[in-house]
């Protein structure tokens, strides 16, 4: 499965799509009060052409939150890389606080096909980012993070290579509040092993964080197992092990661990378990919304699968 749906909203503003279609005499909303999706088509107009359009059209300079869709696919000759262009457009983009690299559904490319490059330059050139996320890491490098100012980063892959998460866990986020990792399957690329997540899982280089998503993981109940002893989780209002390959054995190992009666909510959506071990779970947790939906068979009775991984 993948993701077919654009963002409608992001960053608590409304998505305005400016695209191939957007033309010169369309009425543009106030720079400040839409997150602005730029993206082209396949086949139509280069993607550097809209955005050069976008950045003459719109007041960027009030441009508070930005939501980058297709850019051409890897086989294209002179697909764009919007890292580049982004770096390049900085100075046009002062109040950039949150930024969504690749709002690309399933029927423009699969999110395994989706290719990047170094995203590392977006973190200096934009030092203000409150909100980084992207989708898709074909490619895709990324140093570890300086940044006193970030407080929500997310990865959403259909295997998440081993070297980004260690890029994460040896970041410095003082400030940040909300991680999401889709771990996803290594036939996909994902290699990320417990080991890897034990920094992350530490707290120590994340003093702020108060949610927390290892996700659609095919060792999902390996995480779950790591979780329940991870000094983190105390520090938490939000845990999700959602997406994932969660079985009865992990959910075990989850409730023989420490107290998550502390947790909002807990979520495990697209899952494995057995309907005595959702009864067991809700009735661990009485004051914590717990996310049970999504039950799962596996194929033939044997193939497991994740919820996001082409």
């Amino acid at each position: 499965m993948g993701v077919y749906q654009h963002l409608e909203e992001y960053a608590g503003l409304p998505v305005f799509r400016f695209d191939s279609e957007t033309g010169e005499d369309d009425e543009l909303p106030p720079a400040a009060e839409a997150a602005w999706y730029v993206g082209s088509d396949f086949g139509g107009e280069p993607f550097e052409d809209v955005f050069d359009r976008f950045l003459e059209r719109v007041g960027t300079a009030e441009v508070t939150a930005l939501v980058i869709g297709y850019w051409g696919a890897s086989y294209d000759d002179g697909a764009a890389d919007p890292v580049a262009l982004l770096v390049e457009a900085a100075a046009a983009l002062p109040g950039l606080r949150a930024l969504f690299l690749g709002d690309i559904t399933g029927e423009e490319s699969e999110i395994s096909w989706i290719e990047h490059s170094d995203i590392s330059p977006l973190f200096a050139a934009f030092p203000d980012l409150e909100r980084f996320e992207i989708r898709g890491v074909g490619g895709l490098v990324l140093e570890p993070i300086k940044s006193e100012k970030l407080t929500v980063l997310r990865f959403e892959s259909g295997g998440l290579p081993a070297r980004i998460v260690q890029a994460v866990g040896t970041s410095r986020l003082p400030n940040l509040k909300h991680l999401d990792l889709w771990l996803g399957e290594e036939m996909y690329g994902g290699g990320a092993t417990v080991a890897d997540l034990a920094p992350l899982l530490s707290g120590e280089r994340l003093p702020a964080l108060r949610r927390l998503g290892l996700e659609d993981s095919e060792i999902q109940d390996e995480i779950a197992a790591a979780v329940a002893g991870a000094p983190v989780v105390a520090r938490l209002e939000s845990l999700s092990l959602a997406m994932g390959v969660l079985t009865d054995r992990g959910a075990e190992a989850l409730l023989s661990g420490q107290p998550l009666t502390h947790l909002r909510e807990l979520d495990l959506h697209h899952h494995f378990l057995s309907e005595a071990m959702m009864e067991r779970v809700r009735a661990a947790l009485p004051g914590v919304e717990v996310d049970l939906s999504g039950q799962e068979e596996p194929d033939d009775g044997e193939w497991f699968f994740v919820e996001v991984s082409e």
